[in-house]
């Protein structure tokens, strides 16, 4: 039969101490098959050189010529005939004492060659009568037995030929003892013979190479009585000696199952041992087949894979290592750098594995089917036992790969990033992340110092998504991602869907699962009621780190909702909550989209503040920043050395502004990343809206481009129509999902529907951004620009009051004084005012009252609620020393606090002044070109006509008997709130007595009223 070549790269392994035999090459090999047929040809030329000729190497393939003739005498067709087989086991019945006689003989010696040849006896009996007869032939150690085993291949490949060539080989053996036959004979069939056995040798090499496991099989069957015959057979002798000194090794390349078998059994305790040899001389077939009786491989980790291992580039290392049922047994093969020793458990059995070299062990084990088992792994000065990482089905489903190409996973931060869980009955962590471009990716951490050689993650098909389950790894370990690029280098890499973070500047991801439990149900259940345009919306924007500098997340949740609640607001905006390794950024350059800053604290810690705030009435909104990410190279930027979150149009991807990196939004996978997110923050911590930065920057190709700087879009426009797509998509999902929150956006330009329905289609044909609220930047620019002008010059200015009415129903608007206003030299709102600073203090009072009666929502920065001079900065916050009563001007401070906490209560109890804030019907103008007077004054009014009358004097004057027209309809006017009143710190000009209106019609109004107006002072009026 044709040797089977070596595996590629492997070779059995013996046990300690044991030196491993030299194979035999494939040169060997093929010379060693043509011995068979050659003999033949010399034969039938020279009959003299017959004896010589049949004592060097083939005596056999002499009596197998004699074979053949006879055969073709007898039948003509033999290949066809399977009961051929009846006289050759006569004939090989006849020469059986002879067989036993000669393998007594050598008992002593070969033994454990005699017990497996009665084993592999077991299995050939198992085929046909004739192979039986064959196999015990053969432990008559005629040097025939050579041919016969090279021709057992052929004999199972072609099933036309089979009988045949098992009774030509049963008469083989059987006439070997009486090798002088005539010379005319020989000469006569030996072109037949060279014609079949050339043959059939084709047809062993074929199924050789086709089906290794087949002649493997074979070769075990008849590699022992090899052994047997090399007494016999003169020619033989220096192999026969070979042979007795290496006993099973000795067994020409087809036998390479002894030696690792051995490696492993020579292992394992003998009271532990699954299966028994047989005793030699014993009948095959009183024998069970063992799973050794197949071919063995070699259970080593070949070249290839060690060195793709070792570099951290496979893409499916649980193909290798682990535990795999092989011929022979079940391999196994771990990779565990460091260690002294791996052994593998499985109740009571016991076996240590070969030590490969750089980490790597195997061995291979005579079992039928893969038990469970764990690894004892021996390290210096440690013995560490645990599960098997590469023995783990996957731990991310068809259904998860699926959504995430797709790029509809809603809740992508389940199965993506690092869960602690119990698989399989296991409990540990699965690490899973998405890296496309990568040639290979490994965990690495704490648990295994910083070295991911020994846990190397599985590609999972095309989804681009490489995973890993570490059995006995839980939370509070740090870890990342060591990616191979495409070129060959390696980055270390933070988690992009990492839950929690190390403290900045550390950059690492760190393992973690929530056990929070809430108390917030109350609020959740109240809080979609009513939608946000149409409910009372002030919101207290807020910078968490530096509001009370060095307070925790938890600290923060005893201070926060209190001071919040007693000023008023309905919610908090947070400014950006996700980790940011820059401080100076405020949270607007972010790293870590799915973990909480753990400058405060960890995420349930982060948890705790919002339902500590929830539970205090108090909504919380969060900035999310979905526009670009910062360049960092261990966070996103070219993630697995390619442009990947990032568009791959360098124009495209490159933020002018801020030096930072635009996703890539018409990018399935990064869509879907941003857009779950969004979820993410919403359902995992109960935020009650998020407030989206730069949309501007999103929605056009050409912002802050010159030129020559931007590509149009497939319609020749500048609008980001992937942008579009994605902003719509988060919108839907997130009021699909999330009932009762709402999306605000910072937009700037005059985007058409903003804040339409995404299935409405506005004149520029696309359909609505899906938002709830909008940023009113034109109002708060505006606004404050007329405020900043000395009162003498504000009446060239009055259009900035009034132009906002012009498209305040254009959208849902939120009237924002926020911490872009009152930082980079822009000064705080109190010094934005012109005057001296009583003037000041009233001109931020006044201009206070007017932006609470004005259309849409309110929102103000931290440290304006009490007239702060300085301008924020994120190193040490608000400037609370202001309001100590030991301070000579705390009065003033704490006074237009006071009016703040005022205006939120009146404005909440009022539903003129938020319940139609997107409906026209919801307010009158009064007299809106009072300019040389510097008087605004309108009316508000709710859904059932009940009206509030605002008037703002913006000059520094008293104003006495002021005459507006009103309704007629309302019988008195009595003052509300007075930002000029003493307690607010101003000249105490008021309205004390109801004002009932005059007959007489004014401004277009059936009726008129006189008030006294006070200097730089809003008032609000409504029915007595």
């Amino acid at each position: 039969m044709t040797p089977r070549p070596e595996s590629s790269g492997s070779r059995p392994k013996g046990t300690a101490g044991e030196k491993i035999p030299e194979q035999p090459t494939a040169a060997q090999q093929k010379s060693t098959a043509k011995k068979t047929a050659v003999p033949k040809q010399a034969a039938a030329k020279k009959a003299a050189t017959a004896k010589a000729t049949a004592k060097k190497a083939a005596a056999a393939k002499t009596t197998v010529g004699r074979t053949v003739a006879k055969k073709a005498a007898t039948k003509k067709t033999a290949a066809k005939k399977t009961a051929v087989g009846q006289p050759a086991a006569e004939t090989a019945t006849a020469k059986k004492t002879a067989a036993k006689k000669s393998a007594a003989k050598k008992a002593t010696t070969v033994k454990a060659t005699a017990a497996r040849t009665t084993a592999v006896k077991a299995a050939a009996s198992k085929s046909t009568a004739a192979d039986t007869v064959a196999g015990k032939a053969a432990a008559t150690k005629a040097p025939a037995a050579k041919t016969t085993a090279k021709k057992a291949p052929a004999t199972k490949a072609t099933t036309a030929e089979s009988a045949a060539a098992t009774t030509t080989a049963a008469e083989t053996v059987a006439k070997s003892a009486t090798p002088a036959k005539t010379a005319a004979k020989k000469t006569a069939t030996a072109k037949e013979t060279t014609k079949k056995t050339a043959t059939k040798k084709t047809a062993a090499k074929k199924t050789a190479t086709a089906k290794r496991t087949a002649p493997a099989t074979s070769a075990v069957a008849m590699s022992p009585a090899k052994k047997s015959t090399a007494g016999k057979a003169p020619a033989r002798k220096p192999a026969a000696k070979k042979s007795t000194a290496k006993k099973a090794p000795a067994r020409k390349a087809p036998a390479r199952d002894a030696p690792a078998a051995q490696a492993l059994t020579g292992q394992v305790s003998a009271e532990q041992a699954p299966t028994e040899q047989a005793p030699a001389g014993k009948a095959a077939s009183a024998q069970v087949v063992p799973p050794e009786t197949e071919v063995a491989v070699s259970p080593a980790v070949d070249a290839v894979d060690r060195e793709r291992l070792l570099d951290g580039t496979h893409h499916a290392p649980h193909s290798v290592l682990g535990a795999h049922p092989v011929p022979g047994g079940i391999a196994f093969r771990a990779l565990r750098p460091y260690a002294l020793s791996v052994t593998v458990v499985s109740g009571e059995l016991r076996a240590e594995l070969h030590d490969d070299g750089d980490g790597f062990f195997s061995g291979l084990l005579p079992l039928r089917e893969v038990p469970a088992y764990r690894l004892v792994v021996e390290y210096e000065g440690t013995v560490l036992e645990t599960e098997d990482a590469y023995r783990f089905l996957p731990t991310l489903g068809d259904l998860d790969l699926h959504l995430i190409g797709e790029g509809r996973h809603e809740e992508l931060w389940t199965a993506l990033g690092a869960h602690p869980m119990t698989h399989e009955g296991v409990t540990g962590t699965r690490f899973a992340v998405w890296a496309p471009n990568a040639r290979g990716v490994r965990v690495t951490g704490t648990f295994n110092f910083w070295d991911g050689t020994g846990h190397i993650m599985r590609s999972l098909g095309s989804s681009g998504v490489w995973e890993l389950f570490l059995p006995d790894i839980g939370e509070g370990e740090l870890y990342k991602f060591e990616i191979t690029r495409p070129d060959g280098s390696k980055t270390l890499r933070a988690d992009p869907m990492a839950r929690r973070t190390e403290v900045p500047p550390a950059t690492s991801s760190v393992i973690t699962s929530s056990e929070y439990e809430w108390g917030d149900a109350e609020w959740l259940a109240r809080r979609a009621e009513a939608p946000a345009h149409e409910a009372p919306f002030s919101v207290y924007e807020i910078h968490l780190p530096s509001w009370r500098p060095g307070l925790t997340y938890r600290q923060l949740a005893e201070q926060l909702p209190g001071y919040v609640k007693n000023l008023g607001f309905t919610h908090v905006e947070l400014m950006p909550v996700a980790e940011h390794p820059f401080g100076g950024s405020w949270g607007y350059q972010v790293t870590g989209f799915y973990a909480p800053t753990a400058r405060l604290g960890t995420p349930d810690d982060f948890r705790y503040l919002v339902d500590s705030l929830h539970r205090a009435g108090i909504g919380v909104l969060m900035d999310w920043v979905p526009a670009h990410f910062p360049r960092d190279d261990w966070a996103l930027a070219e993630f697995d050395g390619k442009p990947l979150y990032e568009h791959e149009d360098p124009l495209r991807a490159a933020h002018p502004d801020w030096g930072t990196l635009e996703f890539d939004f018409g990018r399935n996978e990064v869509r879907n990343f941003l857009v779950a997110n969004a979820v993410y923050w919403c359902e995992e911590f109960h935020i009650d809206g998020l407030r989206v930065d730069a949309v501007a920057s999103m929605l056009y190709l050409d912002y802050s481009r010159e030129p020559g700087q931007w590509t149009p879009n497939e319609h020749g426009g500048r609008e980001n129509l992937d942008a579009v797509a994605f902003l719509q998509e988060m919108n839907a999902t997130v009021y699909r999902r999330v009932p009762g929150v709402v999306t605000i956006a910072e937009e700037s330009t005059a985007w058409d529907g903003v804040t339409r329905a995404t299935h409405h289609k506005g004149p520029s044909g696309f359909g609505g951004l899906g938002f709830g609220l909008k940023w009113n930047m034109g109002w708060m620019h505006d606004s404050l620009q007329y405020m900043s002008h000395e009162p003498v010059h504000r009446k060239y200015h009055h259009g900035e009051m009034t132009f906002s009415m012009v498209y305040a129903y254009s959208e849902n608007y939120v009237l924002p004084i926020s911490h872009d206003e009152v930082v980079h030299g822009k000064r705080s709102l109190v010094s934005k005012m012109p005057g001296d600073w009583w003037q000041q203090r009233a001109g931020v009072r006044s201009y206070l009252g007017y932006m609470w009666a004005h259309p849409g929502k309110q929102l103000l920065f931290m440290g304006q609620e009490f007239a702060q001079g300085a301008e924020w900065s994120e190193a040490h916050g608000p400037d609370w020393w202001l309001l100590d009563p030991g301070y000579g001007a705390e009065p003033d401070h704490r006074g237009v606090r006071d009016l703040v906490r005022d205006l939120n209560t009146v404005y909440r109890a009022t539903p003129a002044l938020w319940r139609l804030d997107t409906d026209p019907a919801g307010f009158e103008w009064i007299v809106g070109d009072a300019a040389d007077d510097n008087v605004l004054a309108f009316l508000r009014l709710d859904p059932e006509g009940v009206p509030v009358l605002a008037v703002s004097n913006f000059a520094p004057v008293t104003r006495q008997d002021y005459r507006l027209g009103v309704p007629d309809d309302v019988p008195a006017w009595h003052e509300a709130l007075n930002t000029d009143a003493a307690r607010y710190g101003g000249s105490d000009v008021t309205n004390p007595d109801p004002v009932k209106p005059e007959p007489q019609p004014w401004h277009g109004r059936p009726a008129g009223i006189r008030l006294t107006l006070p200097p730089l002072a809003t008032v609000w009026l409504r029915p007595a």
